[in-house]
């Protein structure tokens, strides 16, 4: 019998369960909690936060104030040099998530000497697939206007996301059609860093419906194969793709691996210049949290891609 798992049911759950949490003495708890606060606040200290900036005006119609903004972690190192920019987009099955979880990662990327943007979108119900594209865009629109005002060099703009956020972050990497709509005569992004993406190829997802409880998925992605393959990054890789990188977890989500080793296939078939590494025992939720430690190998391969773009 084979096991079927949805897609990503992804929620973001504590990295040390309640159960075990019982099982440590109060003094070596107390321990653990004062050195993760001491690391936090070492490297917080390293940069600067400013929250809650809208990227589309206030006024427009529709208009979502907890939703349509971002927030920009400044290193305070060097402030006259102009450094390079990556924009990260929370996941959550695109109806739930939001970028206060992940100031983390702000926080971690400012200490590397990047301006760090970490975005909200709308989500489903309220929007589908279509409308957190177009938020998205706004976003890099944002950045590309403004991150000179806050050290960012905007000619160095490269996104990152896991989960849905991170099809999300691939659909901006190879969608012309989302900036062009914004006025813009090319893609800005240099770059992607994508995290266990979920989304890359929906069409293919949507079209089979193999596991239990896929119907979910029809509320952020709609009932119009076209509108799921428009929306699948998939379909919009050519020869002028940006470089990127595709971290997945061995463990993660059996339509993840499947839709990253075709993305994968392709890339390779374009001649993109990419990385493909999977990483041993990792999981899905696991593949985010990781990103706590600035030590990891996503971080320290988004450093060296940087500096290579």
């Amino acid at each position: 019998m084979v096991e079927r798992t949805p897609l990503h049911p992804e929620r973001i759950h504590p990295v040390i369960s309640l159960h075990l949490i019982w099982q440590i003495p109060a003094c070596g708890l107390a321990l653990i909690v004062l050195i993760l606060l001491a690391n936090e606040y070492a490297i917080a200290r390293a940069s600067r936060r400013v929250s809650d900036i809208p990227y589309v005006q206030p006024g427009q119609v529709g208009f979502m104030a907890k939703r349509q903004v971002l927030d920009v972690f400044i290193p305070k190192s060097e402030p006259s040099r102009k450094k390079p920019v990556v924009l990260f987009i929370h996941g959550g099955n695109w109806d739930s998530g939001n970028k206060n979880l992940y100031s983390f990662v702000g926080r971690r990327l400012a200490s590397l000497g990047i301006v760090a943007v970490v975005i909200n979108y709308r989500l489903a119900p309220q929007v589908r697939l279509p409308d957190m594209a177009a938020d998205c865009a706004q976003a890099v629109w944002w950045v590309t206007t403004h991150i000179a005002n806050y050290s960012g060099d905007p000619d160095q703009l490269f996104v990152m996301g896991h989960s849905a956020g991170g099809g999300l972050a691939a659909l901006l990497a190879t969608d012309e059609l989302l900036f062009a709509k914004l006025g813009l005569t090319k893609n800005p992004i240099r770059g992607a860093i994508l995290d266990d993406p979920a989304g890359l190829d929906m069409f293919d997802y949507l079209t089979k419906m193999e596991y239990p409880g896929d119907e979910q998925y029809l509320i952020p992605w709609g009932n119009d194969p076209a509108i799921w393959r428009a929306n699948s990054a998939l379909y919009h890789l050519d020869a002028g793709s940006p470089p990127m990188l595709l971290f997945v977890g061995e463990r993660t989500y059996p339509s993840i691996i499947g839709s990253s080793r075709r993305f994968n296939q392709r890339l390779q078939e374009l001649k993109i210049a990419h990385s493909f590494t999977i990483l041993p025992g990792k999981k899905h939720v696991a593949m985010v949290t990781q990103l706590f430690w600035k030590s990891n190998i996503i971080y320290r391969d988004l450093q060296k891609f940087i500096r290579g773009n």
